[in-house]
Parts: C-alpha cells; structure tokens; sequence
C-alpha cells in the first residue's frame, strides 16, 4: 500500500499531520506532504484519510 496526498484537493488544515506526524507533515507551502508513503501503520493512514475534510489523501493497494 502507497499513502499520496492530492495537492489540489489539499487546504493544509493539518489533520493527517495531527493524526499521523509520522507519515505526513505540513511543508513550507502550507500543504501537506507524505514523509513515510509506505508505512508499516496503515490504519494511522486510512484513520487519517477518512479524517480530512477535502479527502485529499489517496491510499493506493
């Protein structure tokens, strides 16, 4: 499984930064980035996803 952000659809509101800071972060853009987009924790990601309001996170299987 592969963790992506959509860079059009992302508001930086920072959710999936608070939910997984070990998979996201925000950067100096103010969006969200995928630091980690193969990680072990996949529910820390699908938690994330289902979380954010613009459903900016696209989990690949």
């Amino acid at each position: 499984m592969k963790v992506k952000i959509d860079e059009e659809q992302c508001t930086g509101c920072g959710i999936c930064s608070d939910t997984c800071p070990e998979i996201f972060e925000l950067g100096d853009d103010d969006l969200a980035h995928v630091k980690n987009p193969n990680p072990t924790d996949m529910n820390c990601a699908k938690e994330a996803a289902e979380s954010c309001p613009t459903e900016a996170i696209i989990i690949e299987e």
